[in-house]
């Protein structure tokens, strides 16, 4: 199992309506919108590291609003 941070820069005022979307995707742990050099910060979760890397590319980076990801994998010590 692997976990990743996603943070996500969105057009002004789409940060709330992009975390409540992004919220309802499979995998998704807990979607927030934040104030800071990010707009939206997403707990994720997916079975390997290419599953995560799809999850983002084809659902993810898709909605409505988002101009930019960057994930951050967690790591287990």
């Amino acid at each position: 199992m692997v976990q990743a941070y996603i943070l996500i820069q969105t057009e002004v005022g789409k940060a709330s309506a992009v975390a409540e979307v992004i919220s309802k995707i499979d995998g998704v742990i807990q979607a927030e919108d934040v104030t800071g050099p990010y707009d939206v910060i997403v707990r994720a979760r997916a079975d390997t590291v290419d599953e995560l890397g799809r999850m983002v590319v084809a659902k993810v980076q898709q909605v409505d609003g988002i101009t930019r990801t960057l994930t951050c994998p967690v790591v287990h010590f």
